[in-house]
């Protein structure tokens, strides 16, 4: 008899007095409770006539519920690994199959964000910084941040590092200068004071004006001409950026090149990338010494040919690190497609938003099916949300820039920041999962989505989405033993052993 039956027979006494969600919420509780208790697993392992209760747990169990009532809390759950059958789903883990290696979890540090992280006083942005950067129990431990060379659209003007007045040209960069990012800067070196060792991307939305064959901050392309030129404004980039303290790990040659309707922004078709690196970047970066990665593409994932096509180039190809993503379009199984065509070429997923109209469950569980799970799945190194801070009106934005895309962290005033979403799609990642680790096998087990990692000390780390409707029951198995749990549909868990 199922649970509706017992309740509209009134077989328990207190039944009446229960709304019926209740009611199953209490049934599947206590249902998980006895058969955990069990800690059986569905493969072909013999029964234990002598099963014994688990006094210390194995396993670590940090939790963020779809509806938001428990985010990112660690649970005293008793999750011991143990060789008794049971008829729930299994997910593997097998550390003997290895797959990339991991760069880091993060955001975009964009000028907004800046802007509005200035905005708290002296020991609230230091609060903020250590709970994002920090490695402490209250920390997030962001490991990857991606920058803009000059604005972005998410920046609250439109700069580049060599603006003149218009007429005018610049071949030898004598007007080059930082200063538009002064603040930037100082904020980095803040963060580097606290994670040393965070990577950092670095990307433009468009060259300055003078170089483009619009005279526009949007669309437009790099006049062929100025390739050279602008490769040196790259070079002179990291070398400044470097004189700062502040080393750039990797560069893209464009943000979204097939996206000319923001602004900034550039065209920059495959045959154009692999032109300007092969020729000017790649030989600009060798001559200068200059060791940062370029990376190819930034853009969705409904079009892997353009950086299969950049890589098909073999001069091109002898510069490239690998290829960037983002899936505002497409499949996920893109970057996969990309990797079977050049295995020997990274890949990174760059960017994704959350919209000030997104609900909490609804985004946390496409971000953590597609983002998180899906590109670590498809040999991503890297999984980064969009934009790190906002403030209450979703900016600041360039005129044109996005009006929509909610930050992780909303700064209030001087006093007050709130934590969004993009903040717990990342830290269920950033928090367990440190540089140097490695993804390892776990095996697919219905809506139960999931990716599998090694840390560099050894431990093992899964992160599980529930996205189905109903909640779900399963083992996690590793070298033979397995323990059983629960999550709640719309659900993700972070176990670490």
């Amino acid at each position: 008899m199922d649970i509706e039956s017992l309740y509209q027979k009134n077989a328990i006494p207190f039944l009446p007095m229960m709304k019926l969600t209740q009611i199953k919420s209490l049934f599947f509780s206590l249902l998980v409770s006895v058969l955990s208790g069990c800690a059986q697993s569905s493969d072909d392992a013999e029964p234990n006539p002598n099963p014994t209760t688990p006094t210390n747990s194995d396993i670590a169990f940090w939790l963020t519920k779809g509806d938001g009532t428990v985010k990112l809390e660690k649970q005293n759950t008793l999750l011991a690994f143990n060789t008794n059958t049971n008829v729930y789903p299994n997910i593997e883990v097998n550390e003997n199959q290895s797959f990339q290696s991991i760069d880091g979890f993060g955001y975009t540090l964009t000028g907004g964000s800046v802007e509005v992280i200035n905005q708290l006083s002296a020991s609230k942005k230091q609060e903020l910084l250590q709970e994002l950067f920090g490695s402490s129990v209250n920390s997030i431990t962001v490991s990857y941040l991606r920058i803009s060379i000059g604005a972005s659209d998410l920046s609250s003007s439109v700069y580049s590092y060599n603006d003149i007045p218009t007429g005018q040209t610049d071949v030898n960069l004598t007007n080059f200068s930082l200063a538009p990012d002064n603040a930037l800067i100082q904020l980095l070196k803040q963060i580097l004071q606290i994670n040393p060792n965070i990577k950092i991307l670095a990307t433009p939305w468009s060259p300055p004006v003078w170089m483009k064959d619009n005279g526009s901050t949007v669309g437009g392309s790099l006049q062929p001409q100025y390739y050279g030129v602008y490769a040196q404004y790259f070079v002179k980039y990291i070398q400044a950026m470097q004189a700062e303290g502040i080393r750039i790990d990797a560069i893209t040659p464009q943000n979204e090149p097939l996206h000319p309707g923001n602004n900034p922004s550039l065209l920059m078709l495959a045959t154009d990338q692999a032109s300007f690196i092969k020729n000017h970047l790649g030989p600009a970066f060798q001559s200068a010494g200059i060791t940062s990665k370029i990376i190819i593409y930034d853009h969705n994932c409904d079009n892997p040919q353009y950086p299969m096509a950049v890589l098909s180039d073999p001069a091109a190809n002898a510069f490239i690190d690998g290829s960037a993503f983002h899936l505002y379009a497409g499949d996920i199984s893109a970057m996969s497609t990309v990797h079977n065509a050049y295995p020997t070429k990274n890949l990174y997923f760059t960017e994704q938003y959350t919209a000030s109209t997104g609900s909490f469950d609804g985004d946390l569980k496409w971000h953590l099916k597609n983002v998180i799970i899906g590109s670590m799945r498809n040999w991503s190194k890297t999984a980064l949300e969009w934009n790190l801070a906002n403030n209450a009106s979703f900016g600041p934005h360039t005129n044109g820039g996005c009006t929509t895309c909610k930050g992780a962290i909303t700064v209030n005033g001087s006093f007050n920041y709130e934590r969004n979403v993009g903040y717990y799609i990342i830290a269920h990642a950033s928090k367990f999962v440190p540089a140097g680790s490695v993804r390892i096998a776990s095996t697919q087990s219905g809506n139960l989505y999931n990716v599998a990692f090694k840390t560099p000390e050894g431990k093992k780390v899964l992160i599980v989405l529930n996205d189905g409707t109903s909640p779900g029951v399963f083992n996690i198995k590793h070298n033979g033993k397995w323990v059983a749990v629960s999550l709640e549909a719309g659900a993700v868990g972070t176990f670490i052993w």
